[in-house]
């Protein structure tokens, strides 16, 4: 039980709002909701045919959920009567609130509610499918349902939208957020998870208000044997540090949040067709299908156009095993090529023994396969000519146990009513080419860690950025290698004190964010006689030169407003914001999942001894990440530590700059 089951799956309703209450009435009437509906107004008779109550304390009992259709202000009063009266909870109808710049107002209404929960406010409502219940004031396209998928969205009109979807997805609960100020992300999705009808969950999500939670919400969702798969807006926004580093500009955006949603084992979309595809997949396979895939069409231009859309996924389709080669040869023949993708040509087309024992042949030896097929349009033409193929779909998973997935090229191709037959017989069809690509790469999605959470975040604060000296000097403190160097605040000073290192040398202005775009970095100097000062610098550094580098590395961590720390890394050197070539993680984490992460550049091949090059030492890279991410979850004054670039050699690894804020 949670403490939103009355509101969720309520016995009574109460509608409060003239015009509202009657959108109310009518939503829960269409839907056939078998409980009492209460209208509350203090002077009309009745609404909506129903017999209206002139205030909340003539009801015959405090009700499980409450439509609050008044505005703001009358709003407070009524929540407050609610919780006195015991209530199961509300929907907060009225905007201008804190999103509206009144944050005070806001107070007010969560002072009012007390331990009485409500959605908003703000807030469309919640559409209970399975129990045609109703706190909702429009139009939705959702019918009644035995199971289905839970949609949750922190905008009311995008989930609107995705209630009028034609794709034979079945939906149990629709529910909006507003501007959750008193039922966060996490629990809202948690308690829709919890009804045992529900098989999947589906979120647009704005921010993420408790990442701890949010964690602990997906973890859950494993545990029942229920898919997660988010759209998460908002990517294109850069730090508030982005002109202090590197790792800000590489890092921003979405970076942090994708890295967060894979870490906790959450399937990330980018359009709300691929997450209602994706739902369709696990509402009827579950969390998570095997990245072994296949493709089977009649049409070699559909074979080359699959594995062509499919590469940006990064979707392979391994080999037909020589078994499997053999058995479809049986049926096929010489002409078609048996590979994957399958073209397997027209010859068996209306046969359906021969389709079904090619269809499953094919299937037997993959996790999933995609069927390419798009039935003829039924009002001009006749598609009883696909039938066979359809039923050898079927026929194919039934018989292997693995994944069948029907696949239309164009989503129009394939009619609501067929797919719905098909998703009776726990065929799940996808619609669009490029859509199903993209549902079933978000079906792969791996499992989050077990009782993974991520640091405390922390608010915003200001921050002063160190020399780098003195950031060398955290660096080593921390073990992590460093040239040798010596520091002063005068080119004289450091020319004195650079008699006991060894050319060629490193000569370093301090003061500047950026020394190479100043003009403050001399390289590869045999001498430091005769080297001019630099304008601006506050102090220089001279270092010994790293010799034997295969490869330089950026290093970014950085405090994170929702998710703690994160951890950014990728190509590095002077060409680190061109390359943009970089993976980020939230930690904690290991050096196994950081070396595992690295295998993710696009460039990795030239860390991995690309055509001969040297072997660079990932490894030790890895552990400077560790140790570096230790210091950060230890000491809350750091804000930032970037390193650009760690030197890799073939054993070892060196930073030759840093950037440290601290508080």
């Amino acid at each position: 039980m949670t403490r939103l089951d009355r509101l969720l799956r309520p016995r009574h309703i109460a509608v409060l709002g003239a015009g509202w209450a009657l959108n109310v009435i009518e939503q829960c009437r269409k839907m056939g909701f078998d409980g009492p509906v209460w209208p509350v107004h203090p002077t009309k008779a009745e609404i909506g045919g129903l017999k209206a109550y002139a205030s909340l304390a003539d009801l015959p009992e405090p009700p499980d959920a409450t439509f609050i259709g008044v505005n703001r202000h009358a709003t407070l009063d009524v929540v407050a009567e609610l919780a006195a009266m015991g209530a199961g909870g509300a929907i907060c109808f009225a905007s201008g609130w804190t999103e509206a710049g009144e944050p005070e107002l806001q107070a007010r209404l969560i002072a009012a509610a007390g331990e009485m929960p409500i959605l908003g406010p703000n807030c469309y409502g919640v559409i209970n499918y399975l129990d045609g219940a109703l706190l909702w004031p429009d139009q939705h396209g959702g019918v009644r349902v035995e199971k289905g998928v839970a949609l949750l969205s922190q905008s009311s009109n995008i989930i609107i939208n995705m209630s009028m979807q034609k794709r034979a997805l079945p939906v149990a609960y629709v529910a909006c957020l507003g501007n959750a100020a008193v039922v966060g992300l996490a629990e809202l999705a948690g308690a829709l998870l919890e009804d045992p009808r529900v098989t999947a969950l589906g979120m647009y999500i704005e921010g993420i208000d408790d990442a701890a939670a949010f964690a602990g919400l997906a973890e859950r969702a494993r545990a029942l044997g229920k898919g997660v798969v988010c759209i998460k807006s908002g990517k294109t926004e850069l730090s508030r540090t982005a002109a202090a580093s590197h790792t800000a500009s590489l890092a921003g955006g979405g970076a942090a949040s994708s890295a967060f949603l894979k870490r906790v084992g959450v399937a990330e979309v980018d359009t709300p067709s691929e997450l209602i595809e994706t739902l369709k997949i696990f509402h009827v396979h579950g969390p998570q299908i095997g990245r072994r895939i296949c493709s089977l069409s009649c049409s070699g231009g559909e074979a080359g156009l699959v594995a062509d859309l499919a590469a940006p996924y990064g979707i392979d389709f391994p080999p037909v095993p020589q078994a499997t080669h053999e058995r479809l040869f049986t049926v096929l023949g010489e002409i078609p090529t048996i590979s994957n993708p399958l073209d397997y040509h027209t010859f068996i087309w209306g046969d359906g023994p021969k389709t079904t024992e090619v269809f499953t042949a094919m299937l037997e030896a993959y996790d999933a396969g995609l069927y390419i097929i798009d039935p003829p349009r039924d009002d001009r033409c006749d598609p009883s000519g696909y039938n066979p193929a359809l039923e050898a779909i079927v026929a194919a998973q039934r018989a292997t146990g693995k994944i069948a997935l029907p696949v239309a090229s164009m989503p129009e191709n394939f009619s609501e009513a067929r797919a719905a037959e098909l998703m009776d017989q726990g065929v799940s069809v996808l619609m669009g080419l490029e859509t199903a690509l993209a549902a079933v790469k978000a079906a792969q999605a791996a499992p989050g860690v077990a009782g993974w959470r991520p640091a405390p975040a922390l608010a915003a604060r200001d921050s002063r950025t160190l020399s780098e000296a003195e950031g060398k000097a955290i660096l080593a403190a921390a073990g992590v290698s460093v040239p040798r160097a010596v520091s002063g605040a005068s080119l004289a000073e450091v020319q004195a004190a650079a008699k006991g290192l060894t050319a060629p040398f490193a000569l370093k202005g301090l003061g500047f964010a950026h020394k190479t775009e100043a003009g403050a970095v001399r390289l590869g100097l045999s001498t430091l006689d005769g080297q001019a000062e630099m304008a601006g610098a506050t102090g220089y550094l001279v270092e010994e030169m790293v010799t034997g580098t295969v490869a330089e590395i950026l290093l970014g961590l950085r405090r994170d407003p929702v998710y703690g720390v994160s951890l950014t890394l990728g190509m590095g050197g002077v060409t680190a914001e061109v390359l943009a070539d970089t993976v980020t993680l939230i930690l904690p984490a290991t050096e196994d999942e950081i070396a595992a992460a690295l295998r993710g550049l696009r460039l990795w091949p030239l860390l991995d001894g690309y055509r001969g090059r040297p072997k660079a030492d990932v490894a030790a890279l890895a552990t400077i990440a560790v140790r570096l991410g230790a210091l950060m979850l230890a000491d809350d004054s750091l804000e930032e530590i970037e390193i650009n670039p760690i030197l890799l050699r073939e054993t070892g690894a060196v930073a030759v700059d840093a950037l440290i804020r601290k508080v």
